[in-house]
């Protein structure tokens, strides 16, 4: 229960950073939140080929097929910390 603990209060965290991160950090942790949550992807890529945002965040969290909820739960905690400086 610790890890999720931890995991809500770097969700919670991570939308009071002193500084936006760039678009790539952001897909990372979106893509992490997911698998975390969610776990492996579970939606169709996106219909419109034009959407690039949509197709970006589908393949940052298809990337992670596989990946354990709590593997990503943990990397997400990191990754905040280490955002938070």
């Amino acid at each position: 229960m610790e890890l999720v603990n931890q995991f809500e209060q770097a969700v919670a965290d991570s939308k009071t950073l002193a500084e936006k991160p760039s678009n790539d950090i952001l897909l990372q942790l979106y893509a992490l939140y997911k698998q975390g949550t969610t776990g492996d992807v579970d939606t169709e890529p996106p219909a419109n080929p034009f959407d690039f945002v949509a197709k970006a965040k589908y393949e940052a969290w298809a990337a992670l097929k596989g990946k354990t909820k709590e593997a990503a739960m943990q990397e997400y905690v990191d990754l905040v910390k280490k955002l938070k400086g």
